[in-house]
């Protein structure tokens, strides 16, 4: 680890945490953020046990814990990470195991494009910027900078409650890691070329991919990293039922 990456993990580790559980739990969805630029230092084995032991207590349907992960580290990234470029700048789109959404509508379309247009606003990227903007899709391909991606994948016989399950595990695990100063982001966008990712990964085809986590320590100065996404007030979210 270098001794800017070092500086932002201690700063992180050494901020105060709550006192009592509920506290503690609030803090660490207030603190989790989406990040986009990491450095290039991997996760201490330690400390990356810690988190998939910790992941592995999520709440499942029926106890199935349909989830099954594959993670990359050294080599293994760096040729996951050229496979889906090359996928990707290519430009020939497959069909992904989970089907993405048929169209965003209403507020999820409005909170979609506020949360766009605050990366581009960060990068400074203008609108209609097609070039700048390809650059910064393909960028997921490249995990952000980082040292590891975690594939999440289920027995597809298991159908939405498998993946659901993913949901669940994929949630601890970001939550895990931003408790041991690991910075995450979950990508749909790696559930893109399925056939890669069974290629490379060796993933038969009775599996469902779900989606990707990039993770590793992030670079806190990026650009991509400047800013933070709002959340819905409960009353827009919440309904009373009470006769």
């Amino acid at each position: 680890m270098n001794s800017d990456t070092r500086s932002v993990v201690e700063t992180r580790r050494s901020q105060q945490l709550p006192d009592s559980a509920a506290e503690t739990l609030e803090h660490l969805l207030a603190v989790r953020v989406s990040y986009r630029s990491f450095h290039p230092d991997p996760v201490a084995e330690d400390t990356l046990d810690r988190i998939l032991r910790t992941a592995q207590l999520t709440a499942s349907w029926c106890n199935s814990q349909s989830w099954k992960v594959a993670i990359t580290r050294g080599v293994g990234t760096d040729r996951l990470r050229a496979a889906l470029t090359d996928a990707a700048i290519s430009g020939g789109a497959e069909e992904t195991d989970i089907p993405f959404p048929r169209e965003y509508r209403g507020v999820h379309r409005d909170r979609r494009r506020e949360s766009g247009f605050q990366l581009y606003n960060a990068l400074g990227i203008e609108r209609g910027d097609r070039t700048r903007q390809m650059q910064q899709t393909l960028e997921n391909f490249n995990f952000f900078g980082a040292p590891h991606v975690a594939i999440i994948h289920t027995d597809e016989a298991l159908g939405p409650y498998g993946a659901v399950d993913c949901g669940g595990y994929v949630s601890t695990f970001l939550l895990t890691a931003a408790a041991h100063g690991v910075g995450t982001i979950a990508q749909a966008a790696l559930a893109m070329y399925p056939s890669v990712l069974r290629e490379q990964l060796d993933l038969r085809e009775d599996r469902t991919i779900v989606c990707g986590i990039s993770f590793g320590y992030p670079d806190i100065e990026h650009p991509t990293n400047s800013y933070r996404t709002t959340r819905a007030p409960i009353d827009q979210v919440i309904d009373w039922i009470d006769s």
